[in-house]
């Protein structure tokens, strides 16, 4: 069954594609991996994924923790001290982010053969 068609898991009002959107995000997957490990702070992570923006990384962190796969905690220090971690439901994704990887690793270079041969 492909998932296609009335009542699938993909129509526009379905929480799978919602869950798929939030995911196919340009930051979504490498925010998440960047977290797999434990607690970061902001300028780790920007530091730790490179490329992108404080407002970009903000604005993702603080979309991932609304949609519960995420968690903030800001520690009453000062200065002021936050750190991101996964959620339980964030961490079930590391093993699908990790299995993608090891995909784009191994055939990454055919992906880019087919576009040079357009």
């Amino acid at each position: 069954m492909s998932g296609f068609g009335p009542g699938g898991p993909f129509l526009a009002d379905c929480p799978a594609r919602m869950a798929v959107e939030l995911i196919a995000d340009k930051w979504t997957v490498v925010v998440l991996y960047g977290l797999s490990r434990g607690p970061v702070r902001h300028g780790e992570l920007i530091d730790l994924i490179g490329g992108i923006s404080r407002k970009m990384l903000t604005q993702t962190l603080r979309r991932l923790e609304a949609h519960g796969l995420v968690r903030r905690h800001a520690y009453a220090e000062a200065p002021p001290r936050v750190e991101y971690e996964l959620t339980p439901l964030g961490e079930t994704l590391i093993e699908p982010i990790h299995m993608l990887t090891e995909w784009a690793m191994a055939n990454g270079e055919a992906v880019l053969d087919a576009l040079d041969a357009e």
